[in-house]
């Protein structure tokens, strides 16, 4: 198991550039690089076929027994440990957990076509964006398009939020989704209060994809009028609509059910 560096600067150069990291979404852009915060991201990182770049521990995880055994399934990953205090201005959670881990963003493959994928068009809510890609992971869809406008896809609180959805995804951020849509050889398909057609009379057993609008405006006219089936979920309560993210993961997992 590799011995970890110590750092108890916050003027040292790495501290800096990981302090960065954690609030620019910039510079997780340029240097293509992120933090995962604790040790299930690490875990789902790891099982994934990944290895971390660097490993980041404060004192209070040298003698935690589940830390120790993700260092070992590392024995080649750079170690540093950081006092307490730097430590927690690295971390969100208001109690951390001793374990961060650098990782190189991964890429998506521009030849890849997938066969049931999800366009968000600024789904800005960090919190809803975990939520959908961790529904899209559960529900078995291989692709997210994320337009310019959706919150960043590899902040650490939407991490946390997806819970390692994003290892099993080919995200692609930034995407003009207009382009993706008129591009698709496959059904796209939106949800609209006007459809006539509910969602569990569609047929979603082919390539599809489903188009997510923003939390307040919704889908934007151009986009609908790129799909070619939409659809209304139905709600017998009384209430009037679903939050992106809970509509979103009500979509997935009837394809889900269907291509079972």
């Amino acid at each position: 198991m590799t011995d970890c560096k110590r750092i108890s600067s916050r003027d040292n150069a790495f501290y800096k550039s990981l302090l960065r990291l954690t609030s620019s979404s910039r510079e997780r852009r340029d240097v293509a690089q992120t933090l995962l915060d604790g040790p299930h991201l690490l875990r789902a990182w790891l099982d994934s076929g990944r290895f971390p770049s660097h490993i980041l521990l404060s004192p209070s995880a040298l003698d935690d027994t589940e830390i120790s055994r993700l260092r070992a399934e590392c024995p080649n990953v750079p170690c540093t440990l950081l006092d307490e205090s730097l430590f927690k201005q690295l971390s969100e959670l208001k109690t951390p957990n001793g374990l961060l881990t650098l990782i190189d963003i991964p890429q998506p493959a521009h030849t890849f076509t997938p066969g049931f994928a999800l366009l968000l068009e600024d789904i800005q809510d960090p919190g809803n964006l975990g939520s959908i890609l961790r529904s899209a992971a559960a529900a078995g869809c291989d692709a997210v398009y994320l337009s310019q406008g959706c919150a960043d896809a590899w902040s650490p609180r939407v991490l946390r939020a997806a819970m390692g959805g994003h290892f099993v995804l080919a995200i692609n951020e930034s995407s003009n989704l207009l382009d993706i849509a008129s591009h698709f050889d496959g059904s796209l398909l939106a949800a609209s209060l006007e459809a006539e057609t509910e969602l569990y009379d569609c047929e979603l057993r082919g390539k599809i994809a489903f188009a997510i609008g923003n939390e307040g405006a919704g889908l934007s006219a151009e986009l609908q009028g790129k799909a070619q089936q939409r659809f209304i979920i139905p709600m017998p309560g009384k209430v009037e609509s679903l939050n992106a993210a809970a509509a979103t993961a009500v979509c997935l997992f009837e394809a889900a059910r269907q291509r079972r």
